[in-house]
């Protein structure tokens, strides 16, 4: 397949402005006459359905939790990234662009990115004017802290709950719409197929998770805004309803996925408890700012941290990266946490843990300035490990997080299959190999209140949409379809849970296509996954009816996905000889450790299509290519 990526010619700082104008527009009158389908209502979702309502489109807007207000959105704490510079400290658009650029490996396009940064600014605009409480400073005026990747103070906040604040500013613009009648709202439904009608995605089969039933519902579009898929590897720090059906049911009728093999392993988590435990959880990277981050000297140290003397610890990244410290970019940290405790100096009774230490920052700011920065961090740590951070460090370890990859998209955000946009986590557009801490509420924002409006537009203003119903063939097929799967997956009656499937998934996707792959590894893993497949749809056990609340079913088609996901992203793995990002292959590192790319050969996306299980899916390339931040060794020293 030949991909059209429709990226803008010319100067990159007017690349967006000069699209908008080029772009059809909708006259109001005719914006009534025109529905559209958003799927997902968190920050790219939910600001898109807000934005559409008010443009004065017919939105329908679908949500599998009982309310908005619970997507995962909701989970994101330390801060949402803008060049606004109120730090008067050297920060641009350009500059955040560059960092954005650099942070993701030089895998990203450039015309994405440039635009992501200036659309960052209006972001805080708009949320200020929302309500949203940002930390200020004692003047008033908004204030900022630093994230990883960066020399600069860009990160806005509201203490460690940013994703929450800025969830409910959207959450008030989306309620606004359905009052108006603009929207309708369709919680505690999910997506289980896409409807392609002459080409086009013109609606969706959902099912109402309340009393099983079918739907059917036709749109001239359709906006995925669905989040990651991290929860692939069961223990991530994704909510446990996290899925890939929406991106993946989508994919199987056509759309291409990008990048599967890029996910995101945060630094600081905390680490795994017991081998039961269902999922991990997040301490925000805006502790780095002031945790220090370190380990003992001696391996095998397992004396108490306070009795370890100041000579004998090992602030590691202060030591190998002077220039940036604890604030490396995420996957570099976690590479490094992961490398300490190879060696046989982790911390805590697995010895997979460091330390993260404010007992100097305490002594420098006093006590109470950290628990206004990080108060409800610190609370939640406590209440999960029974340890006080104010008197003794954090234990901390990486953990699946973020995933980069996702459906392919075009400048437009519109996917391979026209009408079908795809906005925020769940395309791959703007983050590279690696996602910079603080940019994912910035580009699911973007996404939402400033490019969708845009592009959806042009495409309704440039296509016309048959007549259809829930009556048309290919809406009755698509139905068809899924009835077929919840039968098949009911009738099986083995003698395994579905959770315990995904356990062992998991577990061989963070052995092999974890913080480290390699070639053998990765072959393995493609074996292992298939066999355990094959026994799924032999051996699950999925009990009750698809005639009503059945948590089970829901379950059991979210696996039969992973499983499918989870051999892409081996495959991609695979495929990409060569370390960047949150991808390392051990077989390509620079002789102190670092990931090693291979620009020559991998300056691309990898866009695959779908051709079946247990098939070799098909590789389509999307060269990339750097005009303004030219690939180069990435330092952070």
């Amino acid at each position: 397949m030949t991909l059209d990526s429709k990226l803008p010619t010319g100067p990159i700082e007017t690349s967006w402005p000069r699209t908008k104008f080029d772009l059809k527009l909708v006259n109001p009158a005719n914006k009534r006459k025109h529905s559209i389908i958003v799927v997902g209502s968190g920050l790219a979702g939910g600001s898109a359905a807000a934005t559409l309502g008010e443009l004065g489109y017919n939105v329908k807007c679908f949500c599998f939790q009982d309310s908005p207000r619970r997507a995962h959105s909701i989970a994101a704490q330390g801060g949402i990234n803008a060049a606004k510079n109120y730090q008067n400290d050297g920060d641009s658009v350009y500059r955040l662009f560059y960092d954005t650029v650099k942070g993701g490996d030089f895998r990203a396009r450039e015309a994405n990115v440039y635009r992501l940064a200036e659309i960052s600014v209006s972001i805080i605009d708009q949320c200020v004017a929302q309500g949203v409480p940002f930390a200020r400073e004692y003047g008033g005026a908004l204030t900022n802290r630093s994230f990883g990747g960066a020399q600069v103070s860009r990160t806005f906040y509201a203490r460690g709950q940013t994703g929450q604040q800025l969830l409910l500013g959207a959450y008030q613009a989306l309620e606004r719409q359905v009052h108006e009648g603009t929207v309708a709202m369709y919680p505690r439904t999910e997506m289980l197929d896409l409807i392609v009608i002459d080409g086009k995605a013109r609606g969706i089969v959902a099912r109402n998770l309340i009393t099983g039933e079918l739907s059917v519902h036709i749109a001239d579009a359709v906006i995925l805004g669905t989040g990651g898929y991290g929860n692939v590897y069961y223990l991530s720090t994704n909510a446990k309803g996290s899925n890939v059906t929406a991106s993946w049911r989508a994919h199987r009728r056509g759309a291409l996925f990008a990048n599967p093999c890029y996910t995101q392993i945060h630094p600081t988590c905390i680490p795994v408890s017991g081998e039961y435990q269902s999922k991990l959880t997040l301490m925000s990277e805006s502790l780095r700012n002031d945790g220090r981050i370190w380990v003992p000297l001696k391996k095998g140290d397992k004396r108490s941290p306070d009795q370890i003397p100041e000579a004998e610890r090992d602030y590691y990244l202060e030591r190998r990266y002077p220039s940036f410290g604890n604030l490396v970019p995420r996957d570099v940290a976690s590479r490094n946490a992961k490398a300490v405790c190879d060696e046989g100096r982790g911390v805590g009774e697995s010895g997979l843990g460091v330390y993260l230490d404010f007992s100097d920052a305490i002594r420098r700011v006093g006590e109470e300035t950290i628990r206004e920065r990080y108060g409800n961090l610190f609370d939640m740590y406590q209440r999960i490990t029974d340890e006080n951070p104010y008197k003794v460090p954090m234990r901390i370890y990486p953990a699946i997080h973020y995933t980069m990859g996702g459906l392919w998209v075009d400048y437009n955000l519109q996917s391979t299959i026209p009408g079908l946009f795809v906005i925020g986590e769940a395309n791959f557009s703007d983050h590279g190999a690696n996602r910079l801490g603080a940019s994912a509420l910035m580009q699911g924002l973007s996404d939402g209140y400033f490019v969708i409006p845009y592009t959806v537009g042009n495409y309704l203003a440039t296509n016309k949409f048959a007549p259809a119903d829930a009556s048309h063939p290919e809406a009755r097929s698509a139905v068809a379809g899924v009835q077929q799967m919840t039968e098949k997956l009911l009738s099986i009656k083995g003698k395994r849970t579905v959770d315990s499937f995904h356990r062992e998934l998991g577990k061989i996707m963070w052995d092999e296509c974890g913080m480290s792959r390699t070639a053998a590894g990765l072959q393995k893993a493609i074996g292992q996954i298939r066999s355990l497949r094959e026994e799924y749809w032999q051996n699950v056990n999925v009990p009750g009816s698809s005639a009503d609340l059945n948590q089970s079913l829901e379950k059991a088609g979210r696996v039969a996905d992973f499983f499918e996901l989870g051999e892409l992203m081996c495959i991609d793995a695979l495929e990409r000889n060569e370390s960047c990002g949150g991808h390392f292959r051990e077989e390509y590192q620079t002789p102190d450790g670092e990931a090693q790319r291979d620009d020559e050969h991998y300056s691309y996306v990898a866009a695959w299509g779908y051709r079946g299980p247990g098939n070799q899916p098909e590789l389509n390339k999307e060269p990339l290519e750097f005009n303004y931040v030219h690939p180069s060794q990435r330092s952070y020293k």
